[in-house]
């Protein structure tokens, strides 16, 4: 039997105190107020003083009003039974669906030994050719989507969550406008793939503690279908709302403030999820992907910034574009010796060409005289940009692969690529001379 605390000492917001004993951090209460129930949840302990963040918010509350501690942290129903369906940061079904209360387990549990993984080995294929080609994503990697405002990037999450190939897609919306909540679910419903999608999310007008559980509870859920062979994608936008809920939390509570008022712990708050992604020995994998946005297209705030230092690369989508400078997949060392034989030499080839491409096109804007050589990198910056860069061109690597020996043998000699004889012969478009 849980006790019942009938005493708030102080309302801060959507914050309460209450002086109880035996409590952790992260416990679950329900809060009875005249106009219902409402969970909260354990956010700073002292002394004997708690402090609770209110999902449904501080407005109604009463000091009067009753506190039940559950003695658990927040939890949420794991089967099957997930899989098409639509919750909010809580784990409550926004879809109308049934709520499922069976096989509940824990969030925001440690990750995962680091005894228990194995080497990144696998390919996830988007069908997207900056991705595939040029900066492949790994099974088990983490790996942010560095953006501004504006740009598409939950159109790129769609598309990936769409074509990728896993086995399962976990996607958390945190500070979602309602239109991207809409959107994401007509294209996923759509396309088809809806039916190996689960989907958390937390729109701009819910709770800011439901923001802060989305990782959490994406994760878990993502964990545990790993462990049971799945190939996870979890896919997370945006993980700066995360951060700015976490920011928010904090000066509530009047915690001393740090760089951009954001709290000292976030290196360690973005860490905890990041590191959640995995390959488990003789099971399946959780791969993290997880959209960034710099307010001002300010690499060096806070939140991009702290990321920086816990992924492992990341994508840049500027101007419509995942930019092959900056965009960096450092594991793509490992899967893509064993994709084609020309994959290598043909990516380092052709962004090798594109940033000459650049200069040709500075040079040209600054009304330098083009020479022959210049004319055609211009050619063939326009081609790749077009055929490969563009987001809406979706077709296999292999195809993406011919695709660029087309561009090559469209703009150059093949002594100009400076590629090697051997993939020349194998893979140029048109019959060469081979006497």
């Amino acid at each position: 039997m849980h006790k019942v605390y009938t005493k708030i000492d102080s309302i801060a917001g959507n914050v309460i105190t209450v002086a109880a004993e035996g409590i952790k951090n992260e416990d679950l209460a329900v809060l009875s107020t005249r106009d219902g129930e409402s969970l909260a949840s354990v956010i700073k302990l002292d002394g004997s003083h708690v402090s609770l963040q209110v999902f449904a918010g501080g407005r109604g509350v009463s000091t009067g009003d009753n506190v039940r501690f559950l003695g658990h942290p927040m939890e949420v129903s794991f089967s099957d039974n997930l899989l098409g369906r639509i919750f909010n940061g809580s784990g409550q079904p926004r879809d109308n669906g049934p709520e499922l209360t069976e096989n509940m387990i824990p969030i925001g549990g440690p990750s995962v030994n680091p005894a228990k993984r194995i080497l990144a080995t696998k390919m996830i294929r988007t069908g997207i050719p900056m991705i595939d080609v040029f900066n492949t994503l790994v099974e088990s990697q983490k790996l942010p989507i560095f953006s501004v405002s504006g740009e598409p990037y939950n159109d790129l999450l769609a598309r990936i969550a769409m074509q990728a190939e896993v086995d399962l897609i976990i996607l958390g919306g945190m500070g979602l406008k309602y239109d991207d909540y809409l959107s994401f679910k007509e294209t996923l419903e759509e396309g088809g793939a809806m039916s190996r999608t689960i989907f958390f999310v937390h729109t701009a007008s819910d709770p800011t503690v439901e923001c802060m559980l989305v990782p959490d509870i994406s994760l878990a859920v993502a964990e545990r279908f790993a462990l049971e062979g799945k190939r996870v994608l979890v896919l997370l936008t945006d993980m700066t709302n995360f951060a700015d809920s976490l920011k928010e939390i904090a000066i509530t509570m009047d915690q001393v403030p740090s760089n951009r008022g954001y709290p000292g712990d976030l290196y360690s708050s973005l860490a905890s999820r990041y590191e959640k992604a995995v390959d488990f020995e003789g099971a399946g994998s959780v791969t993290i992907l997880a959209v960034t946005t710099m307010p001002g297209d300010d690499v060096t705030h806070p939140v991009p910034d702290n990321t920086g230092y816990i992924t492992e690369g990341q994508y840049y989508l500027k101007n419509g574009r995942i930019e092959p400078f900056g965009s960096l997949s450092r594991l793509k060392q490992l899967v893509n010796k064993d994709s084609r034989d020309d994959h290598r030499a043909l990516m380092d080839g052709m962004i090798k060409l594109y940033a000459a491409y650049k200069e040709s096109l500075e040079k040209k804007s600054m009304g330098f005289q083009m020479s022959d050589w210049d004319r055609k990198l211009i050619d063939y910056g326009t081609m790749f940009e077009r055929d490969l860069m563009d987001l809406s061109v979706n077709i296999p690597l292999e195809k993406a692969l011919d695709k660029g020996w087309e561009i090559l043998s469209a703009c150059f000699t093949p002594e100009e690529t400076g590629l090697r004889t051997e993939l020349i012969m194998s893979h140029w478009p048109e019959k060469l001379d081979r006497s």
